[in-house]
């Protein structure tokens, strides 16, 4: 087995740097004790979490304005958690959460890179019940809708964790999915809107996807 290759860089929000150790690329692997193969996990998805994509990209970029003060917030499937890392930057009240087994580890590295607070992490599945997570005001997500049978289970877990009065913020690259969930979350009492960034000249390509947006 080839040793796992890291990659040190700095991803600037204006005035912002965030500091991060994430894969290399989408060419890594490392399950010597199986816990990832225990889990579901192949090696062609294993290296998915630890690495920015744009989507999780646009997401950190609209947590560097969005108003957090007082909200207790999710970060759903957070992979290498780019948004949460921002978040805590701003001294919000962050929980981050995700399947994979090495995004814990990641997450406490990159925040001890930022010389940030301890950011609360468990991880767990969407059909998992996590009775220890709480309810909150603000959940949030990138790129996670890539197949059909996510839609019922990503929707389910949000209803789990989500407070009466809730903001649900998704941005998505156009898998295919987000018409039947953007369904499934109105039968739960949500109004959505959807629009596509304003501005992502800090990527390298454009970015077909969508912000999509749920409030109750």
């Amino acid at each position: 087995m080839s040793v796992v290759r890291l990659r040190y860089h700095t991803i600037e929000f204006g005035e912002l740097d965030i500091h991060l150790c994430t894969l290399r690329d989408n060419q890594q692997f490392s399950d010597d004790e199986g816990e990832a193969e225990a889990l579901g996990i192949s090696s062609a998805f294993w290296p998915l979490f630890g690495i920015v994509w744009d989507s999780g990209n646009v997401l950190a970029h609209l947590m560097v304005e969005h108003e957090v003060a007082d909200l207790r917030i999710l970060e759903v499937g957070c992979g290498i958690a780019l948004a949460s890392l921002v978040l805590n930057h701003r001294l919000a009240d962050i929980t981050a959460t995700d399947y994979h087994p090495e995004a814990g580890a990641f997450l406490a590295a990159n925040v001890l890179l930022n010389k940030g607070a301890i950011i609360p992490f468990i991880r767990t599945g969407w059909e998992d019940a996590v009775t220890e997570l709480g309810r909150f005001d603000l959940i949030i997500g990138s790129d996670l809708l890539y197949e059909r049978g996510q839609v019922e289970t990503l929707a389910g877990f949000i209803e789990q964790h989500a407070k009466s009065h809730c903001e649900v913020i998704l941005v998505d690259p156009g898998r295919g999915q987000q018409g039947r969930f953007s369904k499934l979350m109105m039968s739960l009492g949500y109004t959505h809107s959807q629009h596509k960034p304003l501005d992502v000249s800090y990527l390298s390509q454009p970015f077909r996807g969508q912000i999509l947006q749920y409030r109750r």
